[in-house]
């Protein structure tokens, strides 16, 4: 995903959206991407993948010094401002 598509206004299904897991997976070019698991209000689980320059972006808007700081953290929060 990139900045652009996380800027898209969100489905009223992310709005309790929260991370669940952050970590750093090999894209199918082989570069690093970020892929950060949510948990819904419904309980669903899914993956979002992050393109590095936006992965750094999300991590920026959630002051987090390291992938487990996003943790906890509303999904609607994170990508407001990117």
């Amino acid at each position: 995903m990139t900045v652009a598509a996380a800027r898209l206004e969100p489905r009223p299904a992310l709005d309790a959206a929260v991370v669940m897991r952050a970590e750093i997976v090999a894209g199918h070019d082989g570069a690093a991407e970020l892929m950060i698991r949510l948990r819904h209000a419904n309980g669903a689980e899914s993956a979002v993948t992050l393109d590095p320059e936006t992965g750094f972006d999300l991590l920026r808007a959630g002051s987090a010094a390291s992938l487990a700081d996003l943790v906890g953290q509303s999904w609607l929060a994170l990508i407001k401002d990117l």
